[in-house]
């Protein structure tokens, strides 16, 4: 494969987006054929488990009047079904024709979310994220490191309410960010923190810098 996959994680309101989408005008400023993916909601059927998965049960229109809560494990497979698809219809055909891919969240999230913060078997995640990558790794894992309160007051600042995700404890977010912490350790080659507390601007030039290496791009 020629391109390659960058994958953003972190927290909620560590800045994702807001960096994907500066990284990917500067990488086509430069003329790098870039393509800018997510995870849940890369592929039009992954934009249906998104829903799923990220709206609060009372606003879900199936089941009861109130809808129904999404069992832990369900929401495992729902977001290993997402991966496969998006894997087998997005990331390997990019990466096949020489285009890097921006992926905002991929395996990691689901070992810092429903490995750490859920508390889910660890080895049953490892497998089923084998499964729907076929092997697949991120080439390079830009991990925004921001502190769970701050991350979610942004979140709230540009936003009307929370997901059922973000609506989670403060424990839990501590959780995930702690999960975040040990894959950072445990694969220092893949996953590099940058600081997501510093202004966008700052972390944009660090991660410029990080993906001028990484990508072997001239300065």
């Amino acid at each position: 494969m020629g391109g390659k996959l960058i994958v953003f994680e972190g927290v909620e309101g560590c800045g994702k987006t807001s960096q994907i989408q500066l990284c990917s005008e500067w990488l086509e400023s430069l003329g790098v054929s870039v393509v800018v993916t997510r995870e849940p909601g890369g592929t039009e059927l992954g934009l249906h488990l998104r829903r799923l998965l990220l709206e609060k049960a009372e606003d879900k229109p199936f089941g009861s009047a109130q809808g129904e809560p999404v069992a832990e494990l369900t929401e495992l497979l729902l977001y290993a079904a997402d991966r496969s698809q998006h894997v087998e219809q997005e990331l390997k055909p990019n990466l096949a024709t020489g285009k890097h891919i921006l992926c905002d969240r991929y395996t990691d999230s689901t070992i810092a979310y429903q490995g750490y913060g859920r508390g889910l078997n660890m080895n049953l995640i490892n497998q089923l994220n084998n499964i729907a990558t076929s092997g697949l790794e991120s080439d390079l894992t830009i991990w925004l490191d921001v502190n769970v309160e701050v991350g979610l007051a942004r979140k709230l600042l540009v936003q009307v309410g929370l997901d059922r995700i973000e609506q989670e404890t403060i424990a839990f977010h501590r959780r995930v960010q702690q999960g975040y912490a040990h894959l950072a350790a445990s694969h220092p080659s893949r996953i590099v923190r940058v600081d997501g507390s510093l202004s966008k601007e700052a972390v944009q030039q660090v991660i410029q810098e990080i993906l001028r290496v990484h990508l072997h791009l001239g300065t």
